[in-house]
């Protein structure tokens, strides 16, 4: 049997000319990745930006607050991370992390997610409104895999670095990190800034059917109309019926 095709290097082609084209217009551009762990995310990640301009990209992983960033505004440490004009900007992992692993975790109180969670839709509003362009990604994983890739993970000493304290509980926790995501998603889903769910179980097929939607969401249409449609068998939007869709 004929192994699939590997557009990757087309797909990196075409985004280096989308970030030719945002340069000049001055487009600012914000990718919000989510999802479970081990759902992919930094090898995404590594081959959408590997042959962007590095003073025009940026990869944004913040660490646990501080104390003092715990006393301000929830948003206040990621507003000087968003994109000015001609940037493309990634959070691994964003503000999201207050209805995630800060729920799941009880990092944070319930007063404080259901703020979060009624605030959040009025903030990315007044941000698309302020001229920037937000693509919301959730990198879903079966349960097998994820326990298969987390074994594989700290197998490895190369990925020494990628092993957490939170990996150890990703399946213990699994049904509540659903509920959560089910209630994340639904509640902040939105028109301006909509969710695309990624069905990441085959990482080669993630990747592809991500850049390409980033090409057919943010790049001008003799960009975007080169790109293949992503397959929606691997990714597809939000609703209230794609819920059956997502593993449980």
């Amino acid at each position: 049997m004929a192994k699939p095709r590997d557009d990757t290097e087309a797909l990196q082609t075409a985004l280096v000319r989308f970030q030719q084209h945002a340069i000049l217009t001055g487009q600012k551009d914000l990718v919000i990745f989510e999802g479970r762990d081990a759902a992919g995310k930094d090898g995404a990640i590594k081959r959408i930006v590997e042959h962007l301009s590095i003073r025009a990209t940026r990869v944004v992983a913040l660490p646990k607050p501080s104390d003092r960033e715990r006393s301000q505004w929830y948003f206040q440490r990621y507003v000087a991370h968003l994109p000015a004009a001609g940037e493309f900007v990634i959070f691994n992992r964003s503000w999201y992390n207050r209805a995630g692993v800060e729920r799941v975790m009880g990092f944070s109180t319930p007063d404080e997610q259901e703020t979060f969670l009624r605030e959040v839709p009025a903030i990315e509003q007044m941000l698309v409104d302020g001229g920037l362009q937000i693509v919301k990604l959730w990198l879903d994983i079966s349960r097998e895999e994820q326990a298969r890739r987390l074994d594989a993970r700290r197998a490895d000493p190369l990925k020494a670095l990628k092993v957490s304290p939170l990996d150890a509980v990703a399946q213990e926790k699994w049904d509540a990190y659903t509920k959560a995501r089910d209630e994340m998603l639904t509640r902040t889903h939105c028109r301006e800034a909509p969710w695309t769910i990624v069905r990441t179980d085959k990482k080669r097929e993630a990747r592809s059917n991500i850049m390409r939607h980033l090409l057919k969401t943010l790049a001008p249409s003799h960009i975007a109309d080169e790109a293949p449609e992503p397959d929606p068998k691997v990714l597809f939007p939000f609703s209230a019926e794609a819920l059956d869709r997502l593993y449980r």
